[in-house]
């Protein structure tokens, strides 16, 4: 029987606070990402852009996360959303690409988490979000935090790749 790999199975991590780009919304994930995803992208790169005319050291834009405050309790329809990419902490604006909607800076902070690698659909991660919410209790923790969820790859991708994670404390 094949070993599962490391990096399937839940884990508790300590994880640093992280200056981030920020937009909000309200709806289906597929329709908020669709709205919000220019005017975040389209920010982010401008300053990576703009840090690297001037010179300045500039960054790699990765890890696009999300926070999902009430994704247990509302239907998909009314589900809030906190989308957000890591910038450099020295980061002190941001500019703004799209009218209407605005994309801010703050910092999320972490501390301990527990996450799990989920390889497949979003409509499949059911059984690891169950799995980490056991495994974070048989642990003596009890989550501290939202739901969030960053993904390692675009949702296209041959092998959807994502991130399920929570801050968690001792109980």
């Amino acid at each position: 029987m094949p070993r599962k790999s490391k990096k399937l199975e839940p884990q508790i991590v300590e994880m640093a606070s992280q200056k981030m780009a920020v937009v909000s919304g309200k709806g289906t994930p597929e329709k908020v990402f669709t709205e919000l995803m220019p005017a975040l992208y389209g920010s982010v790169y401008t300053l990576k852009f703009d840090l690297k005319n001037k010179g300045l050291p500039t960054f790699k834009v990765s890890g696009l996360r999300a926070r999902y405050p009430d994704a247990a309790t509302k239907p998909k329809e009314e589900w809030n959303h906190i989308i957000g990419l890591p910038i450099p902490n020295d980061t002190a604006v941001l500019p703004q690409k799209v009218v209407g909607i605005e994309v801010r800076l703050e910092t999320w902070q972490y501390g301990t988490v527990a996450q799990i690698l989920h390889l497949g659909s979003y409509s499949e991660e059911g059984p690891n979000i169950e799995r980490l919410h056991r495994f974070i209790k048989e642990s003596s923790y009890e989550i501290a935090g939202h739901h969030e969820e960053e993904y390692l790859t675009r949702p296209n991708a041959k092998v959807v790749k994502t991130i399920i994670r929570y801050e968690i404390k001792k109980k």
